[in-house]
């Protein structure tokens, strides 16, 4: 448990300085009575009833311990059940993506396509980004916060060569990692349990997983994209692959070479073909649109940090009303 407001705590030190106080006033207002009765000492009560006035006592202080607890604002990470599907928006930032084939460019095309995407977020879906040019990295692990997403989207660039097989790669190690039973960012000194491999099931089989691929399907590395399209295959995770170019192409300046760049749709549709996907040709009326249509929700437990405020402060009440009744019936004062 951790704590929103932890300095509230010291408050705690109240509470043993209240009780003492609390002996001593008592001890007088005894004194007082002993002194008004002419007698030595006050006639004992039975020991059910000092057993009574303890408890009251007890609760009541208990009360006051849980409600300053309360007052530090508590919080815990609890396993939260939730309805949720993935989308992983995956792009070619390689320097082919540059291209003005498509308006302005492949890859600013890619983007307005993406936050399309983003815009028609279901409940309950959630997104990530994956860019990849010589190798594949996370941007935006998924998330549903889709400021975030569109963040990520924005601070693409065009950048080098491309590696298919590492993009496609890095997504299904992402949305692996976001699904693991403990967090990225959670830290355990615990030795991690051995990875078991996974049970290959049938392709596309996982409808509450979706892959969109930007891509002009240029590759510039001898990895074969299909074989890396087979892991995700494997795991049931389809491909919506979206063409960026055209099959006529243009001339690239890259470092003072001038270099033919054209769409490949040849590999894209075989990447959409290995995982029971779809690819999405350039041009096509309403590519957001097929996104959506397949992806169901499934229940899956997240790991959140939830502020347990109410519940505590109920439970100090609660126990502050059982102690002042239970002393109110018994000596019609308050402990």
């Amino acid at each position: 448990m951790t704590f929103l407001w932890p300095v509230a705590l010291v408050l705690l030190v109240l509470v043993p300085l209240g009780i003492a106080l609390a002996r001593r006033i008592d001890a007088r207002r005894r004194g007082r009575v002993t002194a008004l009765s002419g007698t030595l000492a006050v006639t004992s009560a039975r020991p059910a009833h000092r057993a009574l006035d303890r408890l009251a006592g007890a609760l009541v202080v208990s009360a006051f311990v849980v409600l300053i607890v309360a007052l530090a604002r508590p919080q815990a990470t609890i396993a939260v059940p939730r309805l949720e599907g993935t989308l992983m928006l995956t792009f070619d930032v390689s320097a082919s993506m540059a291209a003005d084939d498509a308006d302005p460019s492949r890859l600013e095309a890619a983007k307005v396509t993406a936050r399309e995407i983003v815009a028609r977020r279901p409940q309950g879906v959630v997104i990530g980004v994956v860019a990849f040019s010589n190798a594949g990295m996370t941007v935006q692990a998924p998330t549903q916060d889709t400021a975030a997403v569109l963040t990520a989207i924005d601070r693409l660039a065009p950048t080098e060569g491309t590696s298919l097989a590492d993009g496609i790669a890095s997504t299904v190690e992402a949305i692996e990692a976001s699904r693991a039973a403990t967090p990225a960012d959670y830290y355990s000194s615990r030795s991690p349990e051995p990875a078991e491999s996974p049970t290959t099931v049938e392709p596309g089989s996982d409808a509450s997983t979706v892959i969109v691929l930007f891509s002009d399907g240029e590759n510039t590395t001898d990895q074969d994209p299909a074989s890396a399209a087979q892991l995700a295959a494997d795991r049931g995770m389809r491909f919506v692959v979206m063409g960026q170019g055209t099959t006529d192409g243009v001339a690239l300046d890259l470092d003072g070479f001038q270099v033919q760049s054209r769409l490949d749709e040849a590999t894209l549709t075989r990447i959409a073909d290995v995982t029971a996907g779809t690819y999405v040709a350039p041009g096509d009326a309403d590519p957001a649109g097929t996104v959506y249509t397949d992806l169901e929700r499934r229940i899956v437990s997240r790991s959140e940090e939830q502020e347990l405020t109410a519940i505590v402060a109920a439970l100090g009440l609660l126990l502050l009303v059982a102690g002042t009744a239970l002393s109110l019936a018994r000596t019609g004062v308050v402990p």
